[in-house]
């Protein structure tokens, strides 16, 4: 069984060689053939003027003003990083991109800011509704509470319909973390995840199983609901699995898991 962790964070340690090999040996002692290794372009400065809109909000403001992890390093010293890394002797295969915070209002400041940089791959994510952000500890106070849960669904997939659109990404990052809070929308998702779908297939992009969900925020979902998960399925869609690990020790976290679980679904929808 190939076992593939698609999306790991080097954002809790420093950019250097060492802590990078820590991943791989982690991932190789698992048993894993192949990681994909990147961070948040909130580390780097040429992404600065990307996250602006979402000044508008205090507690968000002073939380990408977080001088010792926002915006600390440049793409040149991780271009470095990954030459240095590339040049050794790896026991699996390992490859390094980013983790791009999208908006449909930043896009191209997003492009500008890749100029002349070149990656294995590219994830695209929505972290954000409406300059909100939806994950973090302060976003039931200043979102689900205060939103129509409907409208905040609706927002949402109309910004990742846009993302996989744009064409900058090879990758599509937990498309249903959504719901890690566990609200849920009134209305059906199904046409929804159809278009998610065809978009998807019409711009050749790998969506994600990403079980961070799962074991970060205790979320009964291992990675994406059965539904979205069947729909991918069904529809062709390329996927990826991704433990969505943002220290050594989380590498490979239930990818084995996940990927029975793909497995399992596709002998009932395919009966092989």
């Amino acid at each position: 069984m190939e076992l593939i962790d698609g999306h790991m964070h080097l954002e809790n340690g420093p950019l250097d060689k060492e802590y990078v090999f820590r991943f791989i040996e982690e991932a190789d002692k698992k048993g894993l053939t192949k990681i994909q290794i990147l961070d948040h372009t909130h580390r780097f400065k040429e992404f600065q003027q990307v996250y602006e809109p979402l000044k508008v909000y205090e507690i968000q403001k002073n939380w990408l003003e977080d001088k010792e992890k926002k915006f600390t390093d440049s793409l040149d010293d991780y271009d470095r990083l990954i030459k240095e890394v590339k040049k050794e002797k790896l026991p699996i295969k390992v490859d390094f991109g980013l983790e791009v915070c999208y908006t449909s209002e930043t896009e191209e400041l997003i492009r500008e800011a890749l100029k002349g940089h070149h990656y294995d791959f590219l994830i695209g994510a929505i972290h954000s509704v409406d300059n909100i952000l939806y994950d973090m500890s302060f976003s039931e106070e200043l979102l689900w509470t205060k939103r129509n849960v409907d409208d905040i669904y609706r927002s949402y997939y109309e910004e990742l319909i846009k993302c996989v659109d744009s064409q900058i990404f090879t990758q599509l990052a937990h498309p249903d973390t959504l719901k890690l809070f566990n609200y849920y929308p009134t209305y059906d998702l199904g046409p929804t995840y159809h278009q998610l779908c065809e978009c998807l297939k019409k711009n050749k992009l790998k969506a994600e199983c990403n079980v961070g969900c799962y074991y970060r925020y205790n979320h009964k979902d291992l990675g994406l609901s059965d539904e979205l998960l069947k729909c991918f399925i069904s529809e062709n869609v390329e996927l990826i699995t991704a433990s969505d690990a943002h220290k050594p020790e989380d590498v490979g976290n239930y990818i084995k898991d996940a990927t029975i679980r793909i497995n399992k679904l596709k002998e009932e929808l395919y009966h092989v």
